[in-house]
């Protein structure tokens, strides 16, 4: 057996144990009792420092150190070993202590926040809270940076990222977003969007939500869509990739999360299944990630073009749009209001609950704010960005389920891919000129496969920087997101 068989067995092994890790995070999300979330904790906390020992292992160092002078530099090991060497040059500088610590806690803590979501009380949520930053400190300790301790935390979700990236990001979008959004309240053609919200039958809403995910390209033969507090998607093989989504009372909730979950899900199952198991399968960074499940939330399914193909089946199901042509549905759609929920936000004000969850991350990480300041801080920067002041804390400061998974340095990657997914659109459209004309008819495959073909199939075996300028010839910029968007509410709002 040849060393990089004798690594890709020992990887097998790593990814056994990660994917038990990731079925029960599923199950607790999905199935598990009330009462199960103290085993469980103890569970994926064992399991966790197990996956890490066998992959920090010396054993492992060794097979690295002598495959990459037995593989052929231009070869997918090679991409594999390069993926791999980073993973472990991380991995080695946490210590398996810390690494159990924190599992065990993100199984604790999920299960408090649910309850004080539930219950809307922060206090109870906070000590744990406080309990997770404590340990992301440890981590981006451990990690190292040079500049600023968000960089450690947020290079693990987006390579070569920096804080200072971040900021300059939100700062390009900040007066295009704020400039644009006043036009809007100021003098806008006013949209009323009150036909979303009633008591929609649940059944209904799975049903229709299975079907356009379907049309769109996710597999269901490789996957499944179930609820959750929060939705996600989740997967441990190419070949077992879950959605989850929610029922609410705004009827484009279930719509647009399972749009949004199928984007992430479709790039899982996308991934070459000789890649799978190892370190070369699934998406590269969470904000190329982020660019896909965006493109179909938004792109697509904010489109005209898909609702004329979709809006008389959700007229079936759901009669009392039928009053509705697609103009006005389309502007419904589309609606621009500052709101609380960032899940349910409209496109154009998104980015200022991301950036404000970065501020607020930064603050919380230098000890400038303190946990149990947190709701008023959040309430301050809603008040300021959005001109709106979150009616509880179930609504504010406890809405996103991230912190109490440990996610820290994770949320300006949601701003990162919806940059990315006009300009990967951007890029698509010089190849496929008529993608109005296909959305129309109900007929997607041609996205899905250029999507697959430049992105999906490339797995992690190309950088995110590196892969965006395969795709679209430039780094990620703002330009594409911020003229796509212009042009796009300022056409719905009547503004010129």
């Amino acid at each position: 057996m040849s060393t990089i068989e004798k690594l890709k067995n020992r990887l097998y092994e790593v990814n056994a144990l990660h994917a038990a890790i990731s079925i029960m995070d599923w199950d607790q999300q999905v199935l598990m009792p009330k009462g199960g979330g103290d085993a469980r904790a103890e569970h994926v906390g064992i399991l966790s420092r197990m996956a890490h020992e066998l992959f920090t292992d010396e054993a492992t160092a060794k097979l690295l150190d002598s495959a990459a002078s037995e593989v052929d530099p231009m070869s997918e090991e090679a991409s594999m070993l390069k993926v791999t060497r980073r993973e472990f040059d991380l991995n080695t500088k946490l210590p398996s202590e810390l690494v159990e610590r924190k599992s065990r806690l993100s199984s604790v803590a999920h299960e408090k926040w649910v309850e004080a979501r539930a219950n809307n009380d922060f206090p109870t949520f906070a000590p744990v809270l406080a309990e997770m930053f404590e340990i992301a400190k440890e981590e981006a300790e451990h990690l190292g940076y040079t500049n600023h301790i968000y960089d450690a935390l947020l290079d693990q979700y987006e390579e070569g990222a920096t804080a200072a990236d971040c900021s300059g990001m939100f700062e390009t979008l900040k007066a295009p977003t704020v400039n644009l959004l006043k036009e809007i309240v100021d003098r806008g053609r006013p949209i009323d969007d009150s036909a979303f919200y009633g008591q929609w039958d649940e059944a209904a809403q799975r049903e229709f939500s299975v079907k356009i995910t379907t049309a769109i390209g996710y597999d269901y033969n490789r996957g499944r869509l179930d609820t959750a507090p929060h939705p996600f998607c989740t997967g441990w093989s190419v070949n077992d990739v879950r959605l989850t989504t929610r029922y609410k009372d705004y009827l484009g909730s279930a719509i647009f999360g399972s749009l949004h979950e199928a984007g992430h899900g479709m790039y899982e199952q996308g991934s070459p299944e000789k890649w799978d198991r190892t370190p070369l399968a699934g998406g590269v960074s969470l904000g190329i990630h982020e660019s896909q499940s965006r493109t179909w939330e938004n792109i697509v399914g904010r489109s005209k073009s898909f609702w004329k193909w979709a809006l008389p089946d959700l007229q079936k199901a759901f009669p009392s749009f039928s009053k509705f042509g697609i103009e006005d549905f389309y502007r419904m759609i589309n609606k621009v209001e500052p709101s609380l929920i960032r899940v349910e936000a409209d496109e154009l004000t998104y980015n200022l609950h991301v950036m404000i969850r970065f501020e607020i991350e930064c603050d919380l990480l230098m000890g400038k704010l303190a946990i149990l300041d947190l709701p008023h801080a959040w309430n301050a920067k809603y008040e300021e960005y959005l001109g709106i002041t979150p009616d509880s804390d179930k609504n504010g400061c406890l809405q996103d389920v991230h912190w109490s998974m440990g996610s820290i340095g994770y949320f300006p990657t949601y701003s990162m891919g919806n940059l990315l997914s006009y300009q990967f659109w951007a890029s698509m459209q010089k190849d496929i000129q008529n993608t109005d004309e296909l959305m129309a008819a109900g007929n997607f495959a041609p996205i899905h496969e250029w999507l697959r073909e430049k992105i999906y199939a490339k797995g992690k075996s190309v950088p995110p920087k590196d892969l965006v300028r395969m795709v679209t010839g430039k780094p990620i910029g703002a330009d594409d997101y911020v003229a796509g968007l212009h042009a796009k509410y300022r056409a719905i709002y009547e503004l010129d």
